[in-house]
């Protein structure tokens, strides 16, 4: 099986993401290949995303986490991966294993561990060079009903329970 670009496989309402959208020209551009068993991603961060010299923002790497996580839930749960799902993050959780320098590409790989009722577990890592420097677990679940539509809905939102 090739590869498949999944966030070029979500509808056009739904491609505008900070991290992942195709179609936001602000976006991050994270684009998240799924082989059948695995979501793989490459970004290479720009001098603008430094925490401190030389090395990259936290919260972007947390970011990165999201936007691959959730494209590989979607993929791995998809009855055709063409057409996957669009799922919203129920958790996001990050752990910083050293720092993460500025310069070479990041890789991401992210792997489904789990199904909890509707919610799918993956499990991401970002590495440079061949070293683990991100680990995350993002819980990703349906969009709930009033993120469906194009209008922001006015009442708070429920919680993505199973």
């Amino acid at each position: 099986m090739e590869p498949l670009h999944i966030q070029s496989c979500y509808p056009p309402q739904y491609q505008c993401c900070y991290g992942c959208g195709v179609s936001n020209p602000q976006a991050l551009g994270v684009a998240t290949f799924w082989d059948g068993a695995v979501g793989r991603a490459t970004f290479t961060p720009k001098p603008e995303h430094t925490a401190v010299p030389g090395f990259v923002y936290g919260g972007l790497l947390a970011s990165l986490v999201d936007c691959h996580g959730v494209a590989t839930a979607a993929a791995a749960i998809a009855d055709d991966p063409r057409h996957p799902p669009r799922l919203v993050t129920a958790s996001l959780q990050v752990q910083f294993l050293c720092p993460t320098p500025l310069g070479p590409p990041l890789e991401l790989t992210a792997r489904l561990t789990e199904r909890r009722g509707r919610k799918a577990v993956v499990q991401v890592e970002i590495s440079v060079q061949g070293s683990v420097t991100v680990r995350g677990e993002v819980v990703a679940a349906p969009i709930p009903a009033h993120m469906a539509h194009q209008a922001a809905p006015s009442s708070p939102s429920a919680p993505l329970t199973d």
